[in-house]
């Protein structure tokens, strides 16, 4: 998750020559540790960004329930509508009518916006912790990857002074 700033992504001499001069042991045990603190970050990561996430997703809902209160507000409407229509010649059932369709229209209105949110949110996949994952292992690939190289150059000058 933290790297070395740029100026500092190979050890000093002094730090580069204590490590080798430590077991081997040693070294695994806090290789352990360091993947275990950077493991915990990167979860803790993906929790804030899937809370985060999952609020947008809550709020798109929300919107298409208030669509859903409406359409049947909107229903309720075309019954009233329908009773009216049959009651009376012309007045109450056409006012109801005006209503159903403003409600309807209402309801359409607020299901495309929850519709818009809930696709804003997007997919629920913690893509800066994946990110930061990756950056990870390619930054680790890279240093074992010079270790190695550096232990065979010092292998290599060991048997020529022999």
């Amino acid at each position: 998750m933290t790297q070395p700033s740029a100026g500092s992504t190979a050890p000093s001499n002094g730090r580069a020559e204590q490590l080798r001069q430590r077991p081997a042991g040693e070294l695994v045990k806090d290789l352990s540790t360091q993947v275990s603190t950077l493991v915990r970050q990167e979860l803790e990561l993906a929790k804030v960004e899937l809370t985060e996430k999952g609020k947008q997703a809550g709020i798109g809902a929300g919107m298409f329930g208030g669509a859903g209160v409406l359409a049947l507000y909107g229903v309720g409407a075309l019954v009233t509508t329908a009773i009216l229509a049959l009651a009376t010649v012309l007045d109450g059932w056409l006012a109801a009518l005006i209503v159903a369709v403003v409600l309807f229209a209402i309801a359409g209105v607020l299901a495309l916006m929850g519709k818009a949110r809930a696709k804003k949110a997007g997919p629920p996949v913690p893509e800066q912790a994946v990110a930061t994952v990756k950056e990870d292992v390619r930054y680790t690939k890279e240093h074992v990857a010079e270790a190695r190289q550096h232990r065979a150059e010092e292998h290599r000058a060991e048997e020529i002074t022999r």
